[in-house]
């Protein structure tokens, strides 16, 4: 299932029912951007895909937290 950011925003409650039986993809601009999934009976490695946009990028938190911190100085200035 496909749902925009903005439909997801305002029926939250009702999609994350909805995940604990199937995947939804959300997308922005008409584009893929994050998976709302189930987490029962997935394995830790799989879920430490989803960290980032590429699956099988070892990363650490942080170096997640670096990442953003960096960003934020950068739009701060």
């Amino acid at each position: 299932m496909r749902v925009s950011s903005t439909e997801l925003k305002m029926n939250m409650g009702k999609y994350i029912e909805r995940a604990a039986v199937e995947d939804i993809i959300i997308t922005r601009n008409g584009k893929d951007v994050a998976l709302l999934t189930n987490v029962e009976g997935k394995r830790k490695d799989e879920l430490k895909s989803l960290r980032g946009i590429l699956k099988g990028v070892e990363i650490t938190r942080d170096e997640i937290r670096e990442e953003r911190l960096a960003r934020y100085n950068e739009d701060s200035n």
